[in-house]
C-alpha cells in the first residue's frame, strides 16, 4: 500500500511542479502518477530488499498530451528513494532521451522540491578508448594487425591522423568527455572502430589509463545518480550480459520504458545471430597470415604457445566446411551461379524456420568447430587480462599483453556469434513452441559476392519475461500506442507481459471532436493498384491551396508514381521524404506555412511516428492506405506460418492488430495540442468493406465520422 508521508510527498512535489511550470493539472496525467504509485509502492520485499511480490508492473496507454514524463518522474522517483532502488529510464528514440534529459528532470529538479542527481548511461562503444586514442596519437605501431582485422587496410590517411590530433588534444585539455556523441562534427564509423573497445576488449582496472578513461567517468556518475537516463537497446545489452555490467542490477532498478511499444522489436533485434560467410573467410585469411607475429610476440608463455599451436588446425578444419556452406546456400537460394548481372540481393527464408538436413548437418560441424575456436581464445584472452595484474605472474610482459588482447578478444567475440549462429541451425526448435525464423541473404560486399546466414526468435516474449520482467524490481511500461484494437493482449503476447500486471488506458485531454475522420468517394480498394494511384492524384489536385497536409504512403513506388503524375504547378508545394532529410524537410513546410503557403509533406511508414506539428503546421493529413505491413520479413512470415499450422489466422491475430496501432499512430499526428483541429482523409475502402474495417475504426479516437461526404449520426 502506498502509504500516506509517501503518498504526501508525491501530491506536494505535483503541486510544486505545477506552480512553477505554470501548468494547469490534467486528470489523465493524476491518475497515471496515482497508478505508477499504487504498484511500485506495493510491491513485497523481503529484509534484504529483493522483490518477492509478482504484481510489480504497470503497463498504461496515455496519449500524447497527458505529460506522461513528468508523471512517472514524480510518481516513481519518491518511491524509488523510499525502497532504496535506482531509476531508470528508458527510452526508445534519441528525441525523446533528449527531452528527458534536458528539460523534464532539470524541470523537476529545479521545482520538485525532491532531491535528486541524474545522469545519461550510455554503452561503451559511445566512448573513446584513451589506450586506442593514444596509440593512434604515436602512429598505431604497437599492434599493427588490429587494424587489418578492422577492415581499415591503411592508416586511415591524413582525415584519420587530424581526427585523432584533435580528439587528443580536446580529450587532454578536458574540452571533450570522451564520448562520440557530444563531439561537434560526425566521425565516421570506420574511424571510431579505431578509437573505442567492446567488453571483451576492454581490460578495465587492469588498463594503464584507467584513470583517465571516458567510460569509467562516465560510469562514476551513474554509481551516484538516482535517475539514469538510458535507451531500451542499452537496457537489454546489459541484460543480455546478466544485468549490472553497464547498468546496476536490474533487482535494485526500477525501470520506466517510455514509448514501451518499441521494446518487442527492439529485443528482436537483440537475439538475432548473423553470420557472414565471406567476412568470415576474410577475418580467418587474416588470422593464418598473422599467426607468425602472433607466435612471435606471445608464445613465450607456454600455455599460450600451445593455444597458438592448435590454432592452424582449426582454421585448416573451418575454410573448406565454410566453402561449402557458401556453395550450399547459394544453391538452396537458387543461385548456384551466384547473383545474376543487375541484381543487388536476393533473400531465401526456410518454409517453417525448418533448414534442410545438409544443412543442419553442415552447421552442426561448423558448430564444433567454432566451440573449439571460441574455448581457445577465450583462454588466450584470459591468460592477456591475468598478465596486465602485477600480482600476477604469467610469463608474458605486460607491454605484450596490453598490445594483443584487443585483437585475440575481438576474435573471440566473432567465434561466439558464429558459434551461437550455427547452433540455431543445428539444432532443432522445442515441440509446440514457435519455431525459430532461419533465412540466408545473398548480396555484394564491394565487387565480392557475401552469404549471410541469420536466425531469430519469432518472438521474444519468454526472454522478456524471464530477463527483464522476472528480474526487474518494479516496472512502468507507457507510451501513446499501446492497445491494439483497443486491448492489451497483442503487446502481451509479444512482450510477454502476464495477466496479473496492471493494465490500464488513461483519458486524453484532447477534444477529439474538433478532428473529422472522412473516408469520401475518392476512396477506392488499393487491390486496384492504378485506380488507387489516380484516385489519390485526384485527391491531392483537390487540396486547398494554403493547407498543411501529411500525406502517409506504404510504399516509395507509390509515393514517386503519384509526385510524377502531379501537375508541375502542384509538385512544387510537395515535399516528398525520400528527397530530402527528414530535419531539412520539416524546417522547410514550416517556413512555407508561416509564410502563409500550402505546403505537403509525402512521407512514408516512418512518418507515421514522432512527428510533432502542432496548430497550423498541421491541419490535414491523409491515409493512402491501411497500413498493414507486408509479409516479406522472415520473422513474421514463420511466425505466421506457425500460427496457421496451429489452426489460427495469422491475419486477424498478427496483421490486422498490428494496423490498428499504425492507424491510430497515424491519426495522432493530427491533434498535438488542446486547441489543434483538423481533418484525417483515409483514401482506402477496405475500411468499410472488410469485415475488420469496423473494428479499425472504432478503435481510433472519438473523432466526428464522415463516409462518402455525409456525417454519421
Amino acid at each position: 500500500m502506498l502509504d500516506e508521508a509517501l503518498k504526501g510527498e508525491i501530491q506536494a512535489a505535483y503541486r510544486r511542479v505545477l506552480e512553477g511550470l505554470d501548468l494547469t493539472p490534467r486528470y489523465g496525467q493524476r491518475l497515471m502518477i496515482a497508478e505508477i504509485a499504487r504498484t511500485l509502492a506495493g510491491i513485497e520485499a523481503d529484509e534484504a530488499g529483493r522483490r518477492i511480490s509478482d504484481e510489480h508492473v504497470c503497463v498504461l496507454e496515455a496519449g500524447t498530451g497527458t505529460g506522461k514524463t513528468l508523471a512517472y518522474l514524480l510518481a516513481a522517483l519518491p518511491v524509488a528513494k523510499a525502497r532504496g532502488k535506482r531509476l531508470v529510464v528508458a527510452t526508445a528514440t534519441v528525441a525523446l532521451q533528449e527531452q528527458v534529459l534536458h528539460q523534464d528532470l532539470p524541470a523537476l529538479k529545479a521545482h520538485s522540491g525532491i532531491d535528486f542527481d541524474y545522469a545519461l548511461a550510455k554503452g561503451r562503444g559511445r566512448y573513446v578508448c584513451v589506450a586506442r586514442l593514444d596509440q593512434a596519437l604515436d602512429g598505431g605501431e604497437e599492434n599493427p594487425t588490429l587494424s587489418l582485422f578492422e577492415q581499415t587496410l591503411d592508416s586511415g590517411g591524413d582525415d584519420f591522423q587530424a581526427l585523432v590530433a584533435s580528439l587528443g588534444e580536446a580529450y587532454g585539455n578536458g574540452r571533450w568527455a570522451g564520448d562520440r556523441d557530444s563531439w561537434p562534427e560526425a566521425i565516421e564509423d570506420a574511424h571510431w572502430r579505431r578509437l573505442t573497445v567492446d567488453h571483451r576488449q576492454c581490460t578495465n582496472r587492469r588498463c594503464g589509463h584507467f584513470g583517465a578513461c571516458a567510460f569509467f567517468r562516465a560510469r562514476r556518475d551513474l554509481d551516484t545518480a538516482d535517475v539514469i537516463v538510458a535507451n531500451h537497446d542499452l537496457v537489454l545489452a546489459d541484460l543480455s550480459l546478466g544485468g549490472g555490467v553497464v547498468l546496476p542490477d536490474p533487482g535494485d532498478c526500477i525501470h520506466v520504458f517510455d514509448e514501451g511499444h518499441h521494446l518487442p522489436d527492439k529485443a528482436l533485434n537483440h537475439f538475432t545471430h548473423r553470420f557472414a560467410v565471406g567476412g568470415a573467410l576474410r577475418w580467418l585469411r587474416t588470422l593464418k597470415k598473422s599467426l607468425t607475429e602472433l607466435n612471435q610476440a606471445l608464445a613465450v608463455q607456454p600455455t599460450l604457445a600451445r593455444l597458438l599451436a592448435g590454432l592452424p588446425q582449426a582454421i585448416e578444419a573451418l575454410e573448406p566446411k565454410l566453402g561449402e556452406a557458401f556453395a550450399l546456400g547459394h544453391q538452396l537460394a537458387g543461385r548456384p551461379e551466384g547473383l545474376a548481372d543487375g541484381e543487388e540481393g536476393r533473400q531465401h527464408r526456410f518454409e517453417m524456420g525448418r533448414a534442410p538436413e545438409a544443412l543442419r548437418e553442415l552447421a552442426g560441424a561448423l558448430l564444433v568447430i567454432f566451440a573449439e575456436l571460441s574455448r581457445t581464445l577465450e583462454s588466450m584472452a584470459d591468460i592477456l587480462r591475468e598478465s596486465l595484474d602485477p600480482d600476477k605472474h604469467t610469463g608474458l610482459p605486460r607491454e605484450q599483453a596490453e598490445a594483443w588482447l584487443p585483437l585475440v578478444a575481438l576474435l573471440h567475440g566473432r567465434a561466439l556469434e558464429a558459434h551461437a549462429l550455427w547452433q540455431a541451425f543445428a539444432e532443432g526448435d522445442p515441440e509446440g513452441e514457435p519455431p525459430r525464423a532461419r533465412w540466408l541473404t545473398l548480396e555484394r560486399f564491394g565487387t565480392d559476392p557475401e552469404l549471410t546466414f541469420s536466425a531469430s526468435p519469432v518472438s521474444a516474449a519468454h526472454t522478456l519475461a524471464k530477463s527483464l520482467w522476472g528480474a526487474t524490481f518494479g516496472a512502468v511500461v507507457t507510451s501513446a500506442t499501446l492497445t491494439a484494437l483497443g486491448r492489451f493482449e497483442r503487446l502481451q503476447e509479444r512482450a510477454g507481459l502476464a495477466n496479473r500486471y496492471r493494465y490500464q488506458r488513461l483519458p486524453s485531454p484532447f477534444d477529439y471532436s474538433r478532428a473529422v475522420l472522412s473516408v469520401p468517394r475518392e476512396a477506392v480498394d488499393p487491390a486496384d493498384r492504378e485506380g488507387h494511384e489516380r484516385a489519390i492524384v485526384d485527391f491531392v489536385r483537390g487540396l486547398g491551396e494554403k493547407e498543411a497536409v501529411l500525406m502517409l504512403f506504404s510504399s516509395r513506388a507509390q509515393l514517386r508514381a503519384v509526385e510524377k503524375a502531379l501537375p508541375k504547378a502542384l509538385a512544387g508545394r510537395v515535399l516528398a521524404q525520400d528527397r530530402l532529410p527528414k530535419r531539412e524537410l520539416i524546417s522547410r513546410h514550416r517556413a512555407r506555412v508561416d509564410a502563409g503557403e500550402g505546403s505537403i509533406i509525402f512521407g512514408l511508414a516512418s512518418f507515421a511516428e514522432g512527428i510533432d506539428l502542432p496548430g497550423d503546421y498541421l491541419t490535414h493529413v491523409v491515409i493512402t492506405r491501411l497500413p498493414f505491413a507486408v509479409p516479406d520479413d522472415p520473422v513474421g512470415a514463420t511466425l505466421a506460418e506457425w500460427i496457421e499450422s496451429r489452426g489460427g489466422n495469422p491475419f486477424m491475430r498478427i496483421s490486422v492488430p498490428d494496423a490498428s496501432i499504425k492507424l491510430v499512430q497515424a491519426c495522432g499526428r493530427l491533434i498535438r495540442k488542446e486547441a489543434d483541429s483538423g481533418r484525417i482523409t483515409l483514401l482506402d475502402r477496405r475500411v468499410l468493406t472488410r469485415r475488420y474495417g469496423r473494428a479499425l475504426l472504432d478503435a481510433l479516437p472519438p473523432f466526428v465520422r464522415e463516409i462518402d461526404g455525409v456525417p454519421e449520426a
